[in-house]
């Protein structure tokens, strides 16, 4: 039977390509297993773009990007990592030249995007609009679910937010993909799979039973629940206590920090100041 491959287009826009190099420490499977082998059987990716890791350049890989809008369309996915810049007509971001004149982030997102099977937002910026976003943001990033939603765009979109996203949520991802389809994801209302995104931080962190007991550290470094430090635990949906970092190694709680809440829209403006207690009322009241 012969492989049926999916192409993918990987663009990015105003970030710190930190969910890039999370993603290519992926360690099981490893990221050469995504993108050479069949990590499903009869089914592989076909990385055809990525401005950082490829070592093409200049118009021949501009041409990649207009052959694949115009003769795979609904064929392939479209991840895009990074918030997209839209004020001044998307100005403040570019990753070439179509026509003698830049080509934009947003226009690439908003072409490639609606002609895509699909659309994964990859880390809080792509997501919601992460720290790009934040105030006074005066180049108007956004999210792609945002942008897509502006200008009428029914491409569905998968968001995996983090920052970065940990690279099994982007591997998971996309072997459910790859294996069911994408309409076998279970999204929330944010568009995020409750497989890694089902569950508060709080119901799992090994702190829980110091809040509980209302034994709360008051400086960083002591033990105790770090609510009154600024954890935002409490209100942030994803299963880092379980999978934790680095191959299992530790995460933020375990290294002593609060968690920043980094996969929730309202990072960072809602979510800080960051090593402060806050509460859920003074959060959305932030973003008013």
């Amino acid at each position: 039977m012969a492989t049926k491959k999916y192409p993918v287009i990987w663009l990015q826009g105003a970030g710190c390509t930190g969910c890039s190099v999370s993603v290519l420490n992926a360690v099981s499977p490893r990221i050469q297993n995504l993108l050479l082998d069949e990590l499903v059987p009869g089914h592989q990716l076909n990385l055809l773009f990525h401005a950082t890791i490829m070592a093409g350049q200049g118009e021949p890989v501009i041409e990649v990007l207009k052959d694949t809008e115009k003769n795979r369309k609904g064929g392939y996915i479209l991840i895009v990592e990074g918030a997209i810049p839209t004020a001044e007509g998307g100005a403040y971001g570019s990753i070439g030249e179509k026509d003698g004149k830049h080509l934009t982030i947003q226009q690439s997102v908003e072409e490639l995007g609606k002609n895509a099977m699909l659309v994964i937002a990859l880390g809080t910026c792509a997501a919601f609009g992460g720290i790009p976003a934040a105030k006074p943001n005066p180049t108007a990033c956004k999210g792609v679910k945002a942008v897509f939603d502006e200008k009428g765009i029914e491409t569905p979109v998968v968001n995996l937010p983090g920052c970065p996203l940990h690279p099994d949520w982007f591997i998971g991802t996309v072997s459910v993909i790859l294996f069911s389809g994408a309409e076998a994801l279970d999204l929330d209302d944010l568009a995020r799979p409750k497989l890694f995104y089902g569950q508060l931080i709080h119901e799992n962190c090994p702190r829980r039973a110091d809040f509980d007991k209302g034994k709360f550290a008051q400086k960083l470094g002591e033990p105790g629940c770090l609510y009154q430090l600024g954890c935002k635990g409490h209100y942030t949906y994803a299963d880092c206590p379980l999978r934790q970092w680095n191959n299992g190694v530790s995460w933020c709680v375990k290294a002593g920090s609060p968690c920043l809440g980094c996969v929730e829209p309202e990072f960072p403006d809602g979510t800080s100041p960051m090593y402060e207690k806050i509460t859920l009322e003074d959060m959305i009241w932030s973003q008013k």
